[in-house]
């Protein structure tokens, strides 16, 4: 089901004057989910320059604990293969997962600093990245305050739905 710009305006004004709490539309090319009473506020699409930007909760999930003593092929110690040393409290990482299918942005322009970077310390509701999903600029807001451990992506990366963006050791 295509959805136009025009017509996600028509809906998100249509839902600003009802009582609906919370709007989930999905269709086989996106899920889009609407709260009222989120951080944005309204519930409606604001105009920043000519791009639409909406608020979307992402998904946390913890992450499993990786089972560290039988090592792996590439690693005798079962450490990781990556250059970073494994953070601690591996058990407590959360994991900030895309809301939907788009492309991934660390920074509100290209010439400006990203969001966040490995080793910032956020909190909850600070915006971390962005995801660029049928042209419109959906921040995503972190569920936890902690420090930032690992960012999975990289930048104009394209993102699935449900997979891993940052993981975080929560405070």
């Amino acid at each position: 089901m295509p959805l136009d710009l025009s017509e996600l305006r028509e809906l998100l004004t249509a839902l600003n004057q009802t009582d609906i709490a919370e709007l989930i539309l999905k269709s086989e090319d996106f899920e889009l989910t609407v709260r009222r009473g989120s951080r944005s506020g309204s519930g409606q699409a604001d105009l920043i320059g000519s791009r639409e930007t909406l608020t979307v909760t992402p998904i946390v999930t913890p992450l499993p604990t990786p089972d560290l003593s039988r090592g792996t092929a590439d690693t005798p110690n079962g450490a990781p293969s990556s250059q970073s040393a494994p953070p601690p409290s591996n058990d407590r990482l959360v994991e900030i997962l895309s809301p939907m299918v788009g492309t991934f942005y660390r920074s509100p322009a290209p010439d400006e600093a990203p969001f966040v970077n490995v080793g910032d310390r956020i909190r909850s509701g600070q915006t971390v990245c962005i995801i660029e999903a049928m042209k419109l600029l959906n921040e995503i807001d972190a569920e936890v305050s902690g420090e930032i451990v690992e960012i999975l992506v990289q930048n104009l990366q394209p993102v699935e739905y449900g997979q891993p963006l940052m993981r975080v050791n929560p405070v």
